[in-house]
């Protein structure tokens, strides 16, 4: 593991000499990297009570000074005292710096200087200045801030994270806590996904239904009754406006989301008579893609229209996003009125009927001075002249759309989607299997190879997503969010060839104590140690020795142990190769910086001969020809963040990986039933269903299955079978025990539930081998 070097030493103590930064800035505790560094002579000790001087009439610097002293007072827990006048700490207007987010901060012996141009200027330098003054984890302590010269500017203008609470409704104080914690880092964008399938969030006062209605709805029947609680709620135009006001005075502008044409059904729960048929559906449960769609005529054109002009009251900044993904265009293929209406306006297509009403709005929007920006799907049909999109497919939408002149913002899946979880861990909480590490994240470049020079323009930046069809408390957002913002930060704001991973989560730690110390949920997967037996299980239990190997993902501090039970300390034995152990002890192990503290919470392994028999869900494999795509929680609402299972959407089968069936004697299989609420449009084709033998179907354990997917000749072993209870009548938790035939050897053993597609989905919780008992 790489040991953190002598320069973060000195920035780590307050009362080392000043830290030799000179070759790069990559040494400075900062994120995002500053555009260029110069060191000085001597330090400037900012204790507390210092003052702060701002400008005389200058509500920009004023705005800065305080949303520097609060942050200081939260991050380092020192007062700083703004006030008009003169003082050690200042903000001064200079138009010599070009760009309105760009700044130069001063350090000397005589005190502190920022300087800008534009109000984010001195905002930028103001947090570059909250991270100087916390460049440790000595709370509450003087700092002696060495001499430099800072001169900085964003590489891309758009640096955005995108929050659900459409999906899974948020209170609007979580709301503010993100903002705050984006312009720590100098993230300036906040795009709110306001509507959808499953809630629309915006009060419409001339529609009041849109709340009143679509605002609510029920959860999925996991077997039995189905829930009655309405869950869900929104934001009165007074609260946004406030949300708004705060973020513009940290430098934040606020794009809403209002999606369709499809993603619509909370729409036509509310008013039927906007959708194509007249039908009134309940607001949706169901996650993924639902067929409703806005009616496209004029009704629907006007009342888009009146929804975007009480938006604009609300947002005032320049783009509006409306959407126009994942809409499958059935009803309108099935609506005689809307084929009409295809043909009089002579387009070609549905696809060209969602292109034509794309652009209707955009040049509304255009009329009061405001921008549309949808996703990439608004490409299909031809995009509107007015648009601007949002690449998330893939950068394929990004480059197409940069080479017709038209800007475009960076989210590709899965690398910004930041409902991915981030590592493999029993402990991550629910979401999207399509790890995106911290790594992952730092080293995407946000230019596309395929945009050619002369368009790069185009190219406003980049935004990460956190979706929260399975992120339901703020725990949870924030810990997709968070450290993962900062790698996003870094490779918006910083010049390409600066970046170094390594470089960076040596700077990373000072904001993840910020983060914290702001209250905030910070994921520590990336520092995390996790445990991988060498070689099979059943291998080191024939031979009653286990060899474990421990390894973090990313390369920072040293990795140590104990096997007696007791957390490790900076002290514990270091580990430098694999464990080799008689089973029956327990690792705990952390990651250790050079000055002893740890960069995550310890993990344990257990090396028990019964541990290892045992695979949880997050243990288990996909049976042949399928994925596990998702970590879904136990209950659509459930609050806490375990239990969670790995389940292949399209076929209720999961493996355990070999199996010792020589050394196992028996089993117990604990068994979730899970609603299946999942909106599949086109991908239904996908589900396999499987024929059941019992009225709701069954377990059926098999070995060789894998064998069998890859020969025909071989035929699978069929190990138990178990008719599962009738859902109706049945707890949602049960487990099945049986005993196992003699096989030789390691056998990976396929759980296949064969329910019908119309029951509940069933998961395995847990598989527990036994050994004959001595």
């Amino acid at each position: 593991m790489m040991r953190t070097s002598a320069r973060w030493l000195c920035w780590t103590s307050l009362t080392l000499a000043v830290p030799a930064y000179a070759q790069s800035p990559a040494a400075l505790p900062l994120t995002p990297l500053p555009s260029s560094v110069q060191p000085g002579q001597g330090s400037f000790t900012v204790a507390d009570g210092a003052i702060i001087a701002v400008p005389a009439d200058d509500t920009g610097a004023a705005a800065a000074a305080r949303i520097l002293a609060a942050h200081v007072k939260v991050e380092r827990g020192i007062t700083l005292v703004d006030k008009a006048g003169t003082g050690p700490i200042s903000f001064t207007r200079d138009p010599g710096v070009q760009g309105g987010e760009a700044y130069r901060l001063e350090v000397d012996a005589k005190g502190i200087r920022i300087a800008a141009s534009g109000d984010r200027g001195l905002l930028y330098g103001a947090m570059t200045l909250a991270q100087l003054l916390s460049p440790d984890r000595a709370f509450g302590k003087p700092v002696k801030v060495p001499a430099v010269t800072v001169t900085d500017k964003p590489r891309f203008g758009w640096r955005g994270l995108m929050i659900d609470p459409a999906r899974h409704f948020q209170p609007i104080e979580f709301l503010y806590s993100v903002v705050d914690q984006m312009v720590s880092v100098k993230l300036n964008t906040l795009h709110i996904h306001l509507t959808d399938d499953q809630g629309w969030r915006f009060e419409v006062k001339r529609y009041p239904k849109l709340t009143e209605i679509g605002a609510w709805r029920t959860g999925p029947s996991t077997g039995g009754p189905a829930p009655t609680e309405k869950v869900g709620g929104f934001y009165t135009q007074e609260q946004l406006k406030a949300l708004v006001a705060y973020a513009t005075e940290r430098g934040i502008t606020i794009v809403p989301e209002i999606d369709l044409p499809g993603h619509a059904q909370a729409l036509v729960a509310a008013y039927p008579e906007l959708g194509v048929f007249g039908d009134r559906p309940e607001v949706s449960h169901d996650w993924g893609v639902n067929p409703y769609l806005i009616n496209p005529g004029p009704k629907g054109v006007q009342f888009v229209k009146d929804v975007l002009d009480e938006l604009m009251t609300v947002f005032p900044g320049t783009y509006i996003h409306l959407g126009g993904d994942e809409a499958v265009k059935d009803q309108w293929e099935r609506s005689p009125e809307v084929q009409a209406q295809i043909k009089a306006l002579g387009l070609k297509d549905e696809n060209q009927l969602q292109s034509w009403l794309i652009d209707e709005f955009g040049k509304y929007l255009a009329s009061k001075g405001r921008r549309l920006i949808g996703w990439d799907e608004i490409l299909e049909g031809g995009l509107p002249p007015s648009a601007s999109v949002m690449s998330w497919r893939g950068e394929k939408g990004a480059v197409e759309a940069a080479n017709q002149n038209h800007d475009v913002v960076l989210s590709p899946a899965p690398t910004l989607y930041l409902d991915s979880l981030q590592s493999r861990r029993a402990d991550e909480p629910p979401g999207r299997i399509a790890i995106q590490t911290l790594e992952d994240v730092y080293k995407y470049e946000p230019m596309p190879a395929g945009i050619d020079a002369e368009k790069a323009k185009h190219v406003l930046g980049a935004q990460a997503n956190a979706w929260s069809e399975y992120l339901v408390t703020p725990y949870q957002v924030q810990h997709m969010l968070f450290p993962r913002a900062a790698a996003l930060a870094e490779i918006t704001w910083s010049d390409k060839d600066k970046r170094d991973f390594a470089g960076f989560v040596a700077r990373l730690d000072p904001q993840v104590q910020r983060w914290r110390r702001s209250g905030v949920e910070v994921a520590d997967s990336a520092f995390a140690v996790g445990f991988e037996v060498q070689g099979s299980r059943g291998d080191a239990l024939r031979a009653n020795k286990v060899t474990v190997a421990l390894s973090t993902q990313a390369p920072y501090g040293t990795i140590r142990y104990t096997l007696d039970g007791k957390a490790p300390t900076a002290k514990s034995r270091a580990y430098s190769a694999p464990l080799t152990l008689k089973p029956g002890a327990t690792i705990r192990a952390a990651a250790f910086d050079a000055v002893g503290n740890a960069t995550a919470t310890p993990r344990s392994f257990d090396t028990s001969r019964a541990a290892l028999l045992t695979r949880t869900s997050s243990d288990l494999i996909a049976c042949p020809r399928g994925s596990l795509g998702l970590r879904v929680p136990l209950t659509s609402e459930a609050t806490d963040n375990a239990p969670a299972f790995n389940i292949n959407l399209f076929d209720t089968c999961s493996a355990y990986p070999a199996a010792p069936l020589d050394v196992a004697k028996g089993f117990t299989v604990e068994v979730a039933r899970l609603a299946r609420h999942y909106g599949l449009a086109h991908e239904a084709s996908a589900l396999r269903a499987h024929y059941n033998v019992t009225p709701h179907g069954e377990l059926v354990i098999q070995a060789r299955c894998f064998a069998a997917a890859k020969d025909k000749s071989v035929k699978p072993v069929v190990l138990a079978t178990f008719p599962l209870p009738d859902p109706e009548r049945s707890p949602t938790r049960f487990s099945f025990s049986g005993t196992l035939p003699a096989m030789a050897g390691d056998e990976d053993l396929c759980l296949q539930f064969t329910s019908s597609l119309l029951d509940p989905y069933y998961a395995v919780e847990r598989m527990t081998l036994t050994e004959a008992a001595k």
